[in-house]
């Protein structure tokens, strides 16, 4: 897959890295000339300039791109930048700042497919350290595994049906389950699924088109 990166900082530099160990093809952009310097020669792709562009999304190969992603700490330009995605036919993943009022976060969640809270990460990993776990695991996934959390929303074939009765991938897990504003918790088979629930879902990676079908809306 080729994947666009915008903002190579703490959070875009890290998930370029992975990217590029597994195989996929990687173009990053930054504005930062010394950032893009950091790149090792060979590494991946390298494009100097504002990633709200888009011709230097253009010049990063945003046509062709299967995803872009908006790593950098200003909300404006990794919005315009997903906007270009949704344009050329991407899937969006955009980073916002975990401080966001709810009014704005509900706004830019409606025009992207994904958004990331660094913040909210970090800390999540920082108490399951305190509380004797091991976070690690979650990075050390194997490349052919995602973690996702999807939204049970209305016309959802998923709604009005147990946790056993739902047609997932073999190779497909709910590990939890939450209502609407409620926290997530491990999930009963009995449990039936309603609309504005969550389910955090860990599948192989191949197979998560398939995961959404079975939960989300046809027009989702």
């Amino acid at each position: 897959m080729r994947f666009v990166i915008v903002g190579y900082g703490r959070v875009g530099s890290r998930t370029a890295t992975i990217l590029d160990e597994e195989g996929h093809d990687v173009a990053v952009v930054d504005n930062d000339i010394d950032r893009l310097k950091r790149v090792s020669d060979g590494e991946f792709e390298t494009v100097h300039g504002d990633g709200s562009d888009e011709d230097v999304l253009a010049d990063a190969g945003i046509e062709t791109a299967d995803a872009i992603g908006a790593f950098t700490p200003d909300l404006n330009v990794n919005f315009a930048a997903c906007m270009v995605g949704t344009h050329h036919g991407c899937r969006t993943v955009l980073r916002i700042d975990a401080d966001y009022r709810e009014d704005i976060y509900e706004k830019y969640a409606a025009e992207v497919d994904e958004i990331i809270y660094p913040e909210r990460l970090g800390a999540a990993g920082a108490k399951t350290a305190l509380l004797g776990g091991d976070f690690n695991v979650v990075a050390d996934l194997a490349a052919n595994l995602q973690l996702t959390v999807l939204e049970i929303t209305e016309g959802s074939p998923a709604v009005g049906k147990r946790m056993s009765e739902l047609e997932l991938p073999e190779s497909a897990r709910i590990y939890a389950h939450g209502r609407a504003r409620e926290p997530l918790t491990i999930p009963l088979p009995g449990t039936e699924l309603a609309v504005g629930d969550e389910v955090a879902v860990i599948t192989e990676t191949d197979r998560a088109d398939a995961v959404r079908s079975a939960l989300l809306p046809a027009s989702a």
